[in-house]
């Protein structure tokens, strides 16, 4: 695995959640905290990272997460370049390596890499120049460690710091998920209660995945009594068309309706890293329902993505 470390021991990448002690990921949400605003009310803003340039590159789409990251590094002061890769030199058969090299000769100071291939993220940390930091934005089905933070920083507010009371329930897709492996490495790392799989035998991850995760697959068992549910997206895109399950029959025996919600705790929260397949995986009343923490999702984004971009780029070392 990537040292994700400075040699003074603080975060210089952030790839993975996996293996950050409690106390750090404590730390990172702390700080977020103080970045959430109310809607309406104008969003925190600082010169934190003021001469920072930070460069996008997505290669997969992507609405929230790109825009919440731009927002974050403006809002710190940072300079952003976004970079349509589609439209840039590696269309002509540049390797990624050669792109990232060219951006750093014009004093870049970090990159968001979204990729769907396994192993890009850490290739491009393992080879940048020293001062120079990389984010994972989501990686192919293995990590997307902001969304790991957003979704901790989502329940904390609505059930407070003691996860180790807390019954949190994933359901669906769970097989070609990045937002549950990083939800998996960040529950645990929090030390929560009991986290439950919930999804079809096809859709289950393999053997040795989520080791401390008890498995279900039936929404009417795994429900029962849970503090959190939070339902995936169905990760066709991940999957051979074969293995695509059909809609309306999927909905029917996983979907989250009202009378599933029912089987959890009546003060349930309900999440979906969105986007959403409305009448697949999640039904319109309980999406925009009084127990939906949804949007509380989409707000949190910028202010966890404020909290590390500050807290891995602030401290870099001083170039002659």
């Amino acid at each position: 695995m990537l040292n994700q470390r400075r040699g003074d021991g603080s975060l210089r990448h952030l790839i993975t959640l996996e293996g950050l002690p409690r106390a750090e990921l404590d730390a990172l949400l702390d700080h977020a905290q103080r970045y959430v605003c109310a809607l309406g009310a104008r969003p925190p803003m600082n010169r934190a990272l003021a001469g920072v340039t930070l460069g996008n590159l997505f290669t997969e789409p992507s609405t929230r997460t790109r825009v919440s990251f731009e927002l974050a590094a403006r809002r710190l002061g940072a300079e952003v370049i976004n970079l349509e890769v589609q439209l840039s030199s590696r269309a002509k058969g540049e390797t990624m390596l050669d792109t990232i090299h060219t951006l750093e000769s014009l004093h870049f100071d970090g990159f968001v890499i979204r990729d769907s291939e396994p192993g890009v993220v850490a290739h491009v940390a393992a080879h940048v120049a020293p001062h120079v930091s990389v984010f994972s934005a989501g990686e192919a089905h293995l990590s997307h460690p902001t969304q790991g933070l957003l979704d901790a920083l989502t329940v904390r507010q609505h059930k407070g710091v003691r996860f180790d009371s807390l019954s949190i329930a994933i359901v669906g897709d769970i097989k070609h998920s990045r937002v549950a492996r990083s939800a998996y490495d960040v529950f645990t790392g929090l030390g929560v209660g009991e986290l439950r799989l919930i999804a079809p035998p096809a859709l289950m991850p393999a053997n040795g995945e989520f080791p401390d995760g008890r498995r279900f697959t039936t929404p009417e068992q795994g429900l029962r009594g849970a503090d959190v549910v939070m339902m995936l997206r169905i990760q066709k895109e991940r999957m051979a068309q074969a293995e695509i399950p059909d809609g309306e029959q999927y909905f029917a025996r996983y979907g989250l309706t009202a009378p599933r919600l029912r089987l959890a705790k009546p003060d349930a929260i309900v999440m979906h890293p969105q986007p959403m397949n409305r009448g697949i995986e999640i039904d319109s009343e309980v999406a925009d329902g009084p127990q939906s923490v949804i949007r509380d999702q989409v707000r949190n984004g910028v202010a966890v993505r404020m909290a590390v971009l500050e807290s891995v780029l602030r401290p870099r070392p001083v170039r002659a």
